[in-house]
């Protein structure tokens, strides 16, 4: 039971009459609860000592009386006096016998009875002062503490949205100051964020969008579902867009729901300061891919019941490792890449991955429909995002755990992979289209290599640079359609006259025949090594 403050968000837990009953002060007096003994868990909010008749039209709701009895009335006016007691709410009447009662008279305990109100008889004589003396400090303590409660909860989450703390971090604040499991859900029920506390991930996620469904609250907060879940929207404007979730191991405290009540609102404010950032769903699988690729979980049956509460179940699935690099950069570009996943009928989790590339972890059920899936994703890819874009996919992975080697080799193969308005460029591309380009990228940074390129384009380099000549594209475009100079032609977009004569003038600066297929398969390898390096010279 709770009373508020001045702090709509603050709840104090008042203490019960059956609490009172216990406190050293009352029970010298031995006392009997003679009536409404099932609702002892009325709060006392005050106690008032008393002996007027008339009481009730002072009372304001949740008063425990302390009476001597001997200026109570006697017969019917007895039980009216009981009545108004009930009426007016307050927590009880605690009578002491020997100066007016041996005994408490019968109509006042079948009235209180009656009326649900606790009575309780003191057989031996006590000093009120110290009984009301203790109970109000118990109140004013449990005030003190509440108020104490909400000012650091207040400081942690206001600096934690002064910062720009992600969902993830608040969720964590909630689950570390409360001490119990902490979910954050859509309106689909899926687990954009949670932290366990001491419980296994799995056993708090497994099945969560059914146990979800089941815990329905009929306000903001409430405590609702057969697990007795504390549960609070994250709303503003009237919008509605997540709950937060807190698992108790029984009852939440009122503390408990004043972390949770302020955990909301931090995330209100994330909300509102990242909507055009990014969906909570992206921020999600950002940082779910960020754990897998790191490393950064206990077992592969955690990031499993994770990824399936984000609808993305990847046990027993086959997973496919795919970096997207969009021309231009990554910005806007995560939510059409999951679009195009659900198109080519791909679980998947998206999220940018740096400044430059989206990645995306598929989850097929089939490993034969691996062709079938890549090519609708890297078409639909490019038909949503509007613009050029690299799609590069790894070996397919069984387990979680090798997923990490699969984004390796797609990061190595978006590196070495041509540019995207290369006319040649694929839809999307794996190890055996990037053969020797991936190789010489991977052997990039080895000093042998730096000078072979040097040494075989090195003289060409400079003479494109001294005379603002573009022979190193024309030599390109030519070793690129292995000697087709009709072909070369066409795609440096010169006339067959002129390109005869650049490639004479690449002969004479280089000293080599351009005749021999040698000679072209080592400048080839040349400019794809320093194109590896130097992607703007593409």
């Amino acid at each position: 039971m709770r009373a508020e403050t001045d702090d709509p968000l603050v709840q104090v837990a008042l203490p019960t009459v059956a609490e009172v009953l216990d406190l050293p002060a009352v029970r010298v007096g031995r006392p009997e609860v003679l009536a409404g003994r099932e609702h002892l868990d009325r709060p006392v909010r005050w106690v008032h000592v008393s002996e007027i008749p008339d009481i009730a039209g002072l009372l304001l709701g949740g008063e425990l009386i302390l009476s001597t009895g001997i200026a109570l009335p006697d017969g019917d006016d007895l039980r009216r006096y009981a009545a108004e007691l009930i009426e007016a709410g307050a927590a009880g009447l605690v009578v002491e016998l020997g100066r007016r009662f041996r005994s408490l008279p019968p109509p006042l305990v079948t009235a209180m009875e009656r009326g649900g109100l606790p009575l309780v008889a003191l057989h031996r004589e006590v000093r009120y002062v110290k009984i009301t003396e203790a109970i109000h400090t118990c109140i004013v303590e449990q005030q003190f503490n509440a108020l104490r409660a909400s000012e650091q909860a207040h400081e942690t989450f206001t600096a934690l949205s002064v910062r720009g703390a992600s969902p993830a971090e608040i969720v964590d604040a909630v689950a570390g100051m409360t001490g119990c499991p902490v979910v954050f859900e859509d309106l689909m029920h899926r687990v954009v964020g949670h932290a366990a506390a001491d419980m296994p991930v799995d056993d708090l996620l497994r099945n969560w969008e059914a146990r979800s469904r089941m815990a329905r609250a009929d306000a903001r907060t409430a405590v609702c579902g057969a697990e007795r879940w504390a549960v609070t929207t994250v709303e503003a404007r009237g919008e509605t867009w997540g709950r937060l979730v807190l698992l108790p191991s029984g009852e939440p405290t009122a503390t408990q729901l004043l972390i949770l009540e302020r955990g909301a609102t931090a995330l209100t404010l994330n909300r509102l300061l990242e909507r055009n950032r990014e969906t909570l769903e992206r921020q999600a699988h950002r940082s779910t891919l960020s754990e897998i690729i790191d490393g950064r979980y206990s077992s592969a049956p955690d990031i499993e019941a994770r990824t399936a509460a984000l609808g993305v179940p990847i046990a027993q699935s086959a997973l496919i490792a795919v970096i997207v690099q969009p021309e231009g950069g990554p910005g806007g570009a995560a939510e059409p890449v999951a679009a195009a996943a659900r198109a080519a009928g791909a679980g998947a989790l998206v999220g940018a991955l740096d400044d430059r590339r989206v990645g995306a972890l598929l989850a097929l059920e089939d490993p034969a429909e691996r062709p079938r899936v890549l090519e609708r994703f890297a078409r639909g890819v490019r038909e949503r995002l509007g613009r050029p874009a690299t799609v590069a996919a790894g070996t397919t992975a069984r387990e979680v755990a090798e997923v990490r080697r699969s984004f390796s080799e797609a990061h190595q193969i978006a590196d070495a992979a041509p540019p995207p308005r290369n006319a040649h460029h694929r839809p999307y591309y794996e190890l055996p289209d990037i053969q020797l380009r991936g190789l010489l990228f991977i052997l990039g940074d080895d000093p042998r290599l730096q000078a072979f390129v040097e040494r075989t384009l090195g003289p060409l380099l400079d003479h494109d640079s001294r005379h603002g000549t573009g022979l190193l594209d024309t030599l390109r475009a030519y070793v690129a359609h292995g000697g087709n100079k009709s072909e070369a032609a066409a795609a440096a977009h010169l006339s067959r006259q002129s390109l005869y004569q650049r490639l004479a003038a690449i002969e004479r600066v280089l000293g080599v025949g351009l005749e021999s297929a040698d000679v072209r398969t080592s400048l080839h390898a040349a400019i794809m090594s320093l194109d590896s390096t130097e992607p703007s010279r593409r």
